[in-house]
């Protein structure tokens, strides 16, 4: 089926078009936003504060709460404070005074694109500006989660007190764990999509271009919550990523944040999520059908379509949690008659799908790179397309492997396990997809993308035979709680995750900024990524099985050689990305000029000059005639790109069918 292409929209509105739009933002109007945002966020703290304080007041409570699990005249402001700066900010005007009834401001699209730096410091509906500001805040928190682990790395390097004591030592595994996840893995994905998927599509911006914009602001506000943990009495939130009640019911006052921050980043994935299932159902370029449609784009339709269902889950346990520390209501309290083990049942419920939604998108990168780069089709497309479906569907029925030594109910135990394992099926389909592309294809090895592709794919493969280990009860039961576990989900989240970020970063690299990239500078990075993330995790296995329990500041003494020569790893693989680091600033700067189609690729957004013009396409639409991955096939064309090569190639269609009647009737 092929969608209607229909303009980008947010709700009803009578805005006309301004005759003499001002494009790009001054000096003077940006630093204006900021002062009303700040001063918005002052008035939004001042206004959750007392409004606390007067209610507490009128029930005859003290005004100021202190206890460690309380300090509503805090946490309220958590919430308030973030509304007020949006709103002084202007990332609201349109939807208040929409909903308050009064005429909407005309729009000359002054907001629309990047005429300089300022305009990525503002409210920008651009989705190529918001994919830039996804990537570039969420690789900020990376570097920060990062800095982090080195600390951690340094803490085991041996056994004993090193640096850190054990209370600072679990707030920093809690929070790396939660930046990487919910502020890196997850957000930079939609960063990347945000930018490519409307050109792979043919559409000229994403559906709701400010709910977009909106779903950014509320994601860097939620970093800067989840950071600003340090700052509480107390210090950070220390129940690790995960949170598990009722640790994180009676913790001080930094795990109100966590619960805030993840509440806000919540939202923030859901608005993301909505807008992109609603861009690809409604605006796909005429002529691309769904089995048309890039893998890249059924990657995130799918993954959208998880997030909008599972990630609702997750802000609410979060608020559940929240409201037994501030109103002592008792759902994960066991002694007023809650239940411990809900916490972990609806966690997880989000959760595993979250496993999927870091990934899956992933495999819509490795499948673009793979094809390009060994120029050849992509085996099995349509199986590879519902192969995700498959995916989705049963990532809701594998929560409870987390859980085998929880105490939950036995029985779950068995049928929690075989769905498990099944899931694993559809995942092998694209790995095998994937070796039949690269067999007998012209492999450019000389790509870094295509590097990071190859190494994904050995990685992961790790990674999904330790997960299908895990799976398995009596093995579940052994290492559960021990470094096998950590050095599962790292072979799966950075052998596997952030090999196909750093793939697809690479290989939009030129898109995105109109710059190649140094290549010599890419491979140092790759090499030393691919050994330190091996030298660093595959220890972990064994030393697992051995029973080195994780989430600890110390350990038996028999584990320090080991940990000594993780650590030595893993302080390569962190200098490693110091290289892509400075290889992305300064060819971002001064790198040779990109040509449109560096990679003779076939999808749409090759077909229009690096950078996108300011509105994606300059004069016309894309009309779509084929597959995106017909390499070798002659005269196979993905997307006419104007009237003019329309009109040729229904010149030359008409021509090779008069041909082949002519054929038939001799």
């Amino acid at each position: 089926m092929s969608a209607t292409h229909a303009p980008a929209v947010d709700a009803p509105t009578d805005e006309r078009r301004s005759p003499t739009p001002t494009f790009g933002v001054s000096g003077a109007e940006l630093a204006r936003r900021w002062v009303r945002g700040a001063l918005g966020a002052l008035g939004g703290a001042a206004f959750g504060f007392g409004l606390v304080v007067v209610l507490r007041a009128i029930s005859g409570l003290p005004v100021f709460q202190d206890e460690q699990t309380g300090y509503p005249h805090i946490i309220v402001p958590l919430f308030t404070a973030p509304f007020g700066f949006l709103i002084g900010f202007g990332a609201l005007d349109y939807w208040t005074r929409w909903a308050l009834g009064l005429p909407t401001r005309p729009d000359d699209h002054a907001d629309h694109g990047a005429a300089s730096w300022r305009d990525y410091f503002t409210f920008n509906t651009d989705h190529k500006v918001i994919g830039i500001q996804y990537i570039v805040t969420t690789f900020t928190f990376f570097f920060i989660g990062g800095l982090m682990a080195m600390l951690i790395r340094a803490e085991l390097a041996q056994p004993g007190t090193q640096i850190v004591d054990p209370s600072t030592y679990n707030q920093l595994f809690s929070m790396h764990g939660t930046l990487m996840i919910f502020l890196f893995v997850i957000p930079v994905f939609a960063g990347i999509a945000n930018y490519v998927l409307p050109l792979m599509l043919g559409a000229p911006d994403m559906a709701f271009p400010r709910l977009n914009a909106l779903s950014f602001w509320m994601l860097l506000i939620s970093g800067i919550i989840l950071l600003g943990s340090f700052l509480a009495p107390g210090g950070a939130f220390d129940a690790g990523w995960t949170g598990y009640a009722p640790l994180s019911t009676g913790a001080p006052l930094g795990q109100s944040f966590f619960n805030v921050g993840l509440v806000i980043a919540g939202f923030s994935t859901i608005f993301a999520a909505l807008n992109f299932v609603v861009t690809i159902v409604t605006m796909r370029a005429p002529g691309m059908t769904f089995w048309r449609m890039p893998l890249l784009v059924w990657a995130n339709m799918v993954t959208s379509l998880l997030v909008i269902a599972a990630a609702p889950f997750l802000a609410g346990v979060q608020l559940m949690v929240l409201f037994d520390r501030l109103l002592h209501t008792n759902f994960f309290q066991y002694g007023g008659g809650g239940d411990v083990i809900s916490y972990q049942h609806i966690f997880w419920f989000y959760s595993h799908p979250a496993v999927y939604i870091m990934i899956l998108p992933g495999f819509g990168i490795i499948s673009e790179v793979i094809s390009t780069h060994s120029r050849k089709p992509i085996f099995g497309y349509q199986m590879m397309a519902l192969s995700l479906v498959a995916v989705m569907v049963l990532s809701y029925s594998v929560w409870a492997h987390h859980m085998f030594v929880a105490g939950m109910f036995s029985w779950l135990r068995v049928p929690m396990m075989f769905t498990s394992a099944l899931i694993a099926v559809p995942t092998g389909i694209k790995i095998f997809s994937w070796l039949a592309t690269l067999f007998y294809g012209k492999i450019h090895l000389h790509s870094t993308s295509m590097l990071f592709a190859l190494g994904f794919i050995a990685s992961f493969v790790v990674g999904g035979i330790s997960g299908v280990l895990v799976a398995m009860v009596p093995i579940d039961i052994h290492v559960n709680q021990t470094y096998f576990i950590v050095a599962h989900i790292h072979f799966v989240l950075f052998g596997g995750s952030v090999f196909t970020i750093f793939a697809g970063i690479y290989y939009w690299f030129p898109k995105i900024t109109g710059r190649m990239y140094d290549e010599r500078l890419g491979r140092i990075h790759f090499w030393l990524t691919l050994i330190g993330t091996w030298g660093t995790f595959l220890p972990m296995h064994w030393i697992g099985m051995d029973g080195m329990p994780r989430r600890v500041a110390d350990y038996a003494a028999q584990f320090g050689d080991w940990n000594l020569l993780i650590s030595c790893f893993a302080f390569l693989l962190g200098a490693a990305q110091l290289v892509f680091l400075y290889n992305m600033v300064v060819s971002w700067r001064f790198g040779p000029k990109a040509e449109a189609n560096p990679w003779s690729a076939r999808t749409i957004e090759w077909q229009v000059s690096s950078p996108p013009p300011r509105f994606n396409f300059e004069q016309e639409i894309p009309r779509v005639v084929g597959a995106p991955y017909a390499y070798g096939v002659p005269g196979a064309v993905h997307a006419l790109m104007s009237t003019r090569e329309v009109r040729e190639h229904e010149a030359e269609f008409a021509e090779h069918a008069a041909r082949r009647t002519s054929t038939a009737r001799a």
